[in-house]
């Protein structure tokens, strides 16, 4: 006789809380694979049959795709398991149920089947299970963590930039598991794809692919330049707001690199996956894949256009943690993937997975894309020339430089280099990168007497001011030598893109040997501010010329402009909260359209709260916020300030709301 079920209970607070899941609050049942979960059945009388348990997932599950599962107390021949224990009323039965670690990755309906009487459970979200497999400290960045900072700027000024995650954040978790199911291979073979959703490298391929739109319906739209008909990518500061976004209208207006990989994370971690964001600074862009980088200039010592490009200040991507079967498990661990729309790969603009240690050992002819993002982080050779002089000098130069990540438990930079690459000039790196290259040996060009020549900035940059750089010529010859210096500014966006010329300066100069003859270049406030992105980038460029033996020097570097800071003051932790915010303004006129935002994960609701009126007072944008905090605990503020000459600038407290 079939048990008569009064009801069932999927003890949620329980199974939430030794899954680590109760972040996703207690509406639906989430809990990670190969892990024990529990819930009670309530009979209406102590009779006790034999029961069978069924999972399935997808829209048409299927045995054979182990994407339909049945299974008893009783015996199983299959990779999930269960067991039951009766209370001595003979009326509770507490069911056990342990998911295969290889289960795909989703939702899962589960029913009771009882000679043929089947009876529906309810629903439970299955997520990948990696939790176990790192310590504690890295499991609550890299998995629980809601908030972070991105690294950006340059690699002699880096700034962390505050973002909110939200992977707990209600609907988040729902709208990750959207994503997968508007994934291409979904659309042609949804059996297929589910089945698939087993493998986190498979997974990880299609959300490279799906949190950009290149080629889908997916997340993000990427936009370098026009921005009017949507939101800059400087502006955002959660990847909520994003994901809610696109779940109600479809691909998103803008993003950029940081923002690309900031909701990757969000939907790694919020399925399970342990996940950074990275940046490297000096970020190389090979596109023909021979690990070579090709830079011309002309004879104003102005980059010529060629299909290879160098980003030379930032890219973002993200690392996720993952095992490696299909590689052998020294390859295990980290693993680089970029959702940034940048080449193909199979067709498809993603990125990865990569291995790191693949990366770091040169193994580029391992799987998926490691030849691109060994690239992007290590020596490439450039040949500079210059139509003006058929003479050129061919000299190596190192990109992937700071590689940043936050640091486990702390606001503050980690270096992670040494992950990516061996020391620069290291035996080690010869060797891996003679390795990648296959034949092409990396030549270092050996230092010998010559001409020298290096950019000084300014110990103070602020954006508003104005100030000098120097472009310093040393004379390293025995002999005295006659020089043209160039030196010149333009304004440059964080992808390397360069703007229009905001200075510029030059001279002849006699350089006697075993001397140093200097030339300044003045950068005004009037001239550049027309021309810098909300980047606040300036590349300054210094080019001299042997007229002699016509051989050229060229020396760059990239100005990253400090921001003023914003205060944050939160007067009151009761309800409502009130938060003042302040803001000096640099710049030697008025700010105009002024607004300040603010954005919170379960401080401030779905949305970022926006004060579009603010007081302008002695030279200082002013306003005042409330907001009504719906968790108690832990949590950041995030602040952005915006306005018409001073844009996307940020900042973040700690804030604790009492129970």
């Amino acid at each position: 006789m079939p048990l008569d079920i009064e009801r069932c209970d999927l003890n949620i607070k329980g199974n939430h809380s030794n899954h680590h899941t109760d972040l996703f609050g207690q509406e639906c049942l989430v809990v990670r694979r190969g892990q024990p979960f529990s819930i009670v059945l309530h009979l209406s009388s102590s009779t006790y049959t034999p029961i069978y348990i069924c999972v399935s997932a997808g829209p048409l599950p299927r045995r054979e795709s182990d994407t339909k599962v049945t299974f008893s107390p009783q015996a199983s021949d299959t990779e999930w398991s269960a067991s039951a224990a009766t209370d001595a009323s003979g009326r509770t039965v507490t069911v056990s149920i342990s998911s295969s670690p290889k289960a795909p990755i989703g939702i899962y309906t589960l029913t009771l089947d009882q000679l043929g009487q089947k009876t529906s459970l309810g629903q439970f979200t299955l997520l990948f299970n990696f939790y176990m497999e790192i310590i504690e400290e890295k499991r609550k960045e890299y998995v629980l963590a809601q908030h972070g900072l991105i690294y950006r700027g340059s690699h002699k000024r880096i700034k962390g930039k505050p973002w909110n995650f939200g992977q707990f954040e209600p609907g988040i978790l729902d709208i990750c598991l959207k994503i997968l199911d508007n994934n291409p291979k979904f659309v042609s073979d949804a059996d297929k794809d589910v089945s698939s959703r087993r493998d986190p490298i498979y997974v990880t391929r299609a959300l490279s692919a799906m949190i950009n739109s290149n080629d889908d319906r997916g997340v993000l739209v990427g936009e370098w330049a026009e921005f009017s008909d949507g939101t800059h990518p400087g502006l955002w500061m959660g990847s909520g707001e994003i994901l809610r976004q696109w779940a109600e209208s479809g691909p998103v207006h803008y993003g950029q690199c940081w923002v690309f990989a900031a909701v990757a994370c969000t939907v790694f971690r919020a399925l399970g996956i342990p996940c950074r964001v990275v940046t490297n600074f000096g970020s190389a862009h090979d596109t023909n894949a021979n690990l070579v980088i090709e830079r011309f200039f002309d004879e104003n010592g102005d980059r010529i256009s060629r299909d290879d490009s160098i980003c030379e200040n930032f890219h973002v991507w993200v690392d996720s943690w993952m095992t490696r079967p299909d590689l052998g498990s020294k390859f295990d661990g980290w693993q680089t993937s970029d959702p940034t729309p940048q080449e193909t790969s199979d067709g498809v603009f993603c990125c990865g997975p990569a291995s790191l240690c693949a990366i770091k050992e040169g193994e580029v002819g391992l799987k998926y894309d490691t030849p691109f993002i060994f690239a992007e982080v290590n020596f490439l050779f450039f040949c500079s020339k210059t139509h003006l002089y058929p003479r050129s000098i061919e000299s190596t130069k190192s990109v992937g430089h700071f590689i940043s990540t936050k640091a486990v438990g702390a606001n503050e930079r980690h270096d992670i280099t040494h992950q990516y690459k061996y020391p620069e000039g290291s035996k080690e790196e010869r060797e891996v990168y003679e390795r990648a290259q296959n034949r092409n040996m990396l030549l270092k060009r050996r230092e010998k007497p010559g001409l020298y020549l290096k950019i000084k900035l300014a110990e103070n940059m602020i954006v508003g001011s104005s100030f000098e750089v120097y472009a310093l010529l040393t004379n390293n010859c025995m002999d005295t030598r006659n020089c043209k210096l160039i030196f010149y500014a333009r304004a440059v966006s964080y992808n390397g893109k360069i703007g229009d010329l905001c200075g510029f300066s030059s001279d002849n100069l006699e350089v006697p040997s075993g001397e140093e003859r200097r030339l300044s270049l003045k950068l005004e406030y009037q001239r550049y501010e027309p021309a810098i992105t909300s980047d606040l980038l300036i590349q300054v460029s210094a080019i001299t010329i042997d007229k002699e033996t016509v051989d050229f020097q060229k020396a760059e570097k990239t100005i990253v402009l400090d921001e003023p800071d914003i205060g944050i003051k939160v007067r009151t932790l009761n309800q409502p909260v009130t938060v003042e915010l302040t803001l000096l303004n640099p710049l030697p006129e008025p700010l105009l359209s002024c607004s300040f935002a603010i954005d919170g994960i379960g401080l401030t609701g779905s949305k970022p709260i926006k004060a579009t009126y603010v007081k302008l007072s002695n030279e200082a944008a002013k306003a005042s916020i409330e907001f009504k905090p719906t968790v108690a605990g832990s949590s950041v503020l995030l602040v952005n300030f915006d306005s018409d000459k001073l844009k996307n600038i940020k900042n973040f407290t700690d804030v604790v709301v009492e129970k």
